[in-house]
């Protein structure tokens, strides 16, 4: 993944140069180790900053939402997934976009390898093919890539970018013997309590930060439901059953449009695994209406549009 970097370097430049583009989005490393961030560079001289590996895994998307300028951006499989949404959802233009597509491997979980070395203080991360090394003052571990990815990532379909004005390297071999919805078919066998169980724990955590909803491309409203005081839709507090309604609710905003990035389980800080309310929508869009998101911009997402022949088996 860090053969890219140079690459971007020399794109992003070429294209603010010749003045193709106005800004360049991508990535520059973090202050601490496995935290890169998103930057917008708008000059030639400043590309030195954007850098790449596999701990980019914040989505770019946050940073399209009604533009109206050019803009360069790197997309990997689930960043240019989320363009085509934003293009579809009229959030941004297509002619405004110049996309440089980067084949993905996947990202590198950060808490898996914080777990790995016992919670010591990681000093710095260094990636060597399939592996990387992770030091500290008085340690030094080395570790496979592919068992620390992102869950999101493990079973990613779509590893390559959907849609692009220039790749940085070949294409990479999509993983086509994944099952991405095996986590939620198990929750589909627990009968009614179980499941009302399994959510009630696994929300039990939340703080109400709402870093999910800010990391999500697909949460762009100008005011949250969370935030209408008229009426207001759900309250304020961490009380069980507000908290429940702000995930349920914000999932069944996201049906249909959700790419699987993984963005807000990344940057929950309490470690919750939120995929489990998005990915069960996203099996049924797939199962009834033969739909993944982000896939063709000139297709609207199945809540969007009405068929005959669309399932309707809820209807009585």
């Amino acid at each position: 993944m860090l053969k890219y970097t140079e690459k971007i370097r020399e794109t992003a430049k070429r294209l603010l140069e010749e003045e193709k583009v106005d800004v360049f989005i991508g990535y520059r490393k973090g202050t601490v180790p496995m935290m890169n961030e998103p930057l917008l560079v708008n000059h030639p001289d400043k590309v030195d900053q954007l850098y790449w590996d596999n701990f980019c895994g914040l989505n770019l998307c946050n940073y399209l939402t009604k533009r109206t300028d050019k803009i360069g951006i790197i997309a990997n499989g689930c960043n240019s997934r989320n363009m085509v949404t934003h293009i579809i959802e009229n959030q941004i233009k297509r002619d405004q976009l110049y996309i440089v597509g980067i084949p993905c491997e996947g990202m590198i979980d950060h808490r898996a390898v914080s777990r790995a070395v016992k919670q010591k203080e990681i000093l710095d991360i260094v990636q060597e093919g399939s592996t990387f090394v992770v030091k500290g003052k008085d340690f030094e571990e080395t570790f496979e890539k592919a068992k620390f990815l992102q869950s999101n990532c493990a079973v990613c379909r779509h590893r390559n970018p959907v849609m692009y004005d220039e790749i940085l390297g070949d294409p990479v071999e999509e993983q086509t013997d994944v099952n991405p919805y095996a986590d939620i078919e198990k929750i589909e066998e627990m009968d009614s309590e179980k499941k009302q169980g399994f959510f009630q724990r696994l929300i039990s955590r939340c703080i109400r930060c709402y870093a999910c909803r800010n990391s999500c491309p697909l949460c762009y409203c100008p005011t949250c439901f969370v935030d209408e005081s008229a009426p207001q839709w759900v309250g304020k507090s961490i009380d069980p059953t507000d908290t429940m309604t702000f995930h349920f609710l914000r999932a069944y905003h996201c049906a249909g449009r959700c790419t699987d990035c993984g963005a807000c389980e990344r940057v929950c800080p309490m470690g919750i695994s939120m995929r489990q309310f998005t990915k069960k929508l996203n099996k049924d869009t797939e199962e009834l209406f033969s739909w993944e998101a982000g896939l063709d911009p000139e297709k609207r997402p199945p809540l969007d549009v009405y068929r005959p022949d669309d399932y309707n088996d809820f209807i009585k």
